[in-house]
């Protein structure tokens, strides 16, 4: 029952996450680091520390009196995974949801299943769930291979970009997707997931916060919020300064006052965004509490994520125009990364 109830979680948080960039889609007459980063705000800051406020008694006395090395790590791990986040961002803006989030998050996928394991290798010295005992069992094995079905199935989503990239014609391809660019787009995707898999290691860096948190009385159902406060914190600071410099690149900070623009409306629908990204770590942090920060926690959650993003995409009409062969080529892709989830979920029951 505790497993159904965490992939219930992981399902509504892929659910936010494959969600959240459509309000996104209403922004009207600002640049694409304006509505980023007044979302970012919203997901990065402002929400997480209500959550933590909410779930956790004490949290900044916790983070306060927490080991530097402890937050040293977390914070560095989330600036590390704002880069990757930062180019999730590109990703959908040059190649869409559907394909952008099936690149970019089964990198995530992939990376994100092992970093744990080879941290607890590498840093903690630990043999219960480390990458050296996955290669020893059965079951780890039968992760491992998940995890190369993954990238198999990376290939065929970006196979099939390259087949939408020769199909259509520009006009085409803009149609839904306007500054769409399958170059730019994989190469930044790959990037963003790679980069991305740091938030699944800054949980594991942060563990410690979460134990006292416990020990203090905090339910454990909600124990990763206030690590999210530190790891977010990292992801701020990269997005932040980035685009600021974009703001003062393209002289488009007046897009924060341009009384031109639905600013209210522009605010609402970034907040909206915003609000709707952390859901999906906030409902994570509750699945994982039931399945532990394994291999299946992480490769579930990045799976929903990519069954919901392509709904939308399918919806959006962003595979509009493309041949049979194509379509059936992105369906098999998607099917193949859903493949690897099983495979990793059935090696973690091993």
């Amino acid at each position: 029952m505790q497993a159904l109830i965490g992939v219930f979680f992981h399902f509504i948080g892929g659910f936010a996450s494959g969600s959240f960039y459509i309000p996104y889609k209403k922004v009207k007459g600002w640049a694409w680091e304006s509505y980023w980063i007044v979302g970012g705000i919203f997901s990065w800051l402002f929400v997480p520390f209500i959550a933590a406020w909410l779930t956790v008694p004490g949290f900044m006395e916790i983070i306060k009196s927490a080991n530097s090395t402890t937050i040293f790590w977390t914070y560095l791990l989330g600036v590390l995974w704002g880069i990757g986040g930062l180019t999730f961002g590109l990703a959908m803006r040059y190649l869409g949801m559907s394909l952008g989030m099936s690149v970019a998050l089964g990198f995530t996928s992939a990376f994100g299943s092992l970093v744990p394991p080879i941290y607890r290798d590498l840093v903690l010295h630990q043999t219960e769930g480390s990458f050296s005992a996955m290669l020893k069992s059965q079951g780890g094995n039968v992760v491992l291979v998940g995890v190369l079905v993954c990238l198999i199935g990376i290939y065929i989503c970006g196979k099939a970009g390259m087949m939408k990239e020769k199909e259509l014609s520009d006009e085409q391809k803009k149609e839904s997707i306007k500054e769409f660019n399958i170059t730019t787009g994989l190469i930044v995707a790959i990037v963003s997931g790679i980069l991305s898999a740091c938030f699944n290691f800054g949980i594991e860096a942060g563990k410690p916060m979460a134990e006292v948190a416990i020990k203090q009385g905090s339910n454990p159902l909600f124990q990763n919020n206030i690590i999210f406060v530190v790891v977010l914190w990292g992801g701020l600071t990269t997005n932040l300064i980035w685009c600021m410099i974009l703001n003062t690149k393209n002289k488009t900070f007046k897009d924060y006052t341009n009384k031109k623009s639905p600013l209210l409306r522009n605010y609402i629908f970034s907040a909206l965004a915003g609000t709707t990204w952390f859901l999906q770590f906030f409902f994570y942090g509750m699945g994982e509490s039931k399945l532990g920060n394994g291999a299946s926690s992480w490769i579930l959650h990045m799976a929903f994520i990519i069954l919901i993003s392509n709904m939308w995409g399918i919806l959006l009409h962003e595979w509009k125009g493309v041949s049979r062969k194509t379509f059936l080529t992105i369906l098999t892709g998607i099917a193949t990364i859903l493949l690897s989830v099983v495979l990793v979920g059935y090696g973690n029951s091993l």
